[in-house]
């Protein structure tokens, strides 16, 4: 399993972003490239799954670290 390193505001970004390329996907039929509004899956599903392998290979985690 992968761990989390998305998270808060972060997390809450990607998913708005991801929905709203999703969304213009369906709202712009006409536009010559469209398939690039598909895009919008990546940021989706990392914001969704709150893992992103790109911030792994940097070393980046924007989740709060808990200390008990």
């Amino acid at each position: 399993m992968l761990a989390k390193n998305v998270g808060g505001i972060d997390r809450i970004l990607r998913i708005l972003v991801g929905l709203a390329l999703i969304l213009g996907f369906f709202l712009n039929p006409e536009a010559s490239m469209r398939w690039l509004y598909l895009i919008g899956i990546v940021p989706l599903a990392t914001g969704l799954m709150q893992t992103c392998p790109l911030y792994s290979l940097i070393g980046l985690n924007t989740c709060p670290t808990r200390k008990g």
